[in-house]
């Protein structure tokens, strides 16, 4: 069973945080110049939310299409769902759908170990898939034959 904590070793440990007092704005520049699409929102070495291209949509089509002065704190999403290192990925995967989210903070207790993306899922679907086609093509290349060439029959 795939667990979190192999997604993250594949995936690597660069985490991009902010805290509650940065200005919107500062996170858009952040998040465009890193490719990233989500900032984990750390106070006082506590995770404090998080702060997604979804909530930055919502800001701007509130206030006109302006980031104005506001803070992260004032459009965070201040409760979100966090997994651990040992959470499987079937887990992960439910709780994106059910909470629609695209971006899962990993906690190994209070320590920010990580970010799961919706994207970082696929990716480990896919490889693992992958591997399990190749396992069974190499299985079926190595089935035993009888002396005349023809796999044994079933009985």
């Amino acid at each position: 069973m795939l667990k979190v904590s192999e997604i993250l070793r594949v995936k690597g440990d660069t985490l991009y945080t902010a805290t509650p007092d940065t200005p919107v704005s500062k996170a858009v520049e952040t998040m465009s110049l890193q490719d990233i699409g989500s900032l984990v929102i750390m106070e006082s070495g506590m995770l404090a939310g998080m702060l997604t291209f979804r909530e930055i949509i919502q800001h701007l089509n509130r206030n006109g299409g302006t980031l104005g002065t506001t803070t992260i704190r004032a459009i965070m999403d201040d409760a979100p769902v966090s997994v651990t290192p040992n959470t499987s990925a079937e887990e992960v995967q439910r709780l994106m759908l059910d909470k629609h989210a695209r971006y899962i903070p990993v906690m190994d207790g209070n320590m920010l170990m990580g970010v799961i993306s919706f994207y970082d899922m696929a990716q480990a679907i896919v490889n693992a898939q992958r591997f399990e086609n190749n396992m069974l093509k190499a299985y079926i290349r190595d089935w035993p034959m009888d002396e005349e060439g023809a796999a044994p029959k079933e009985i």
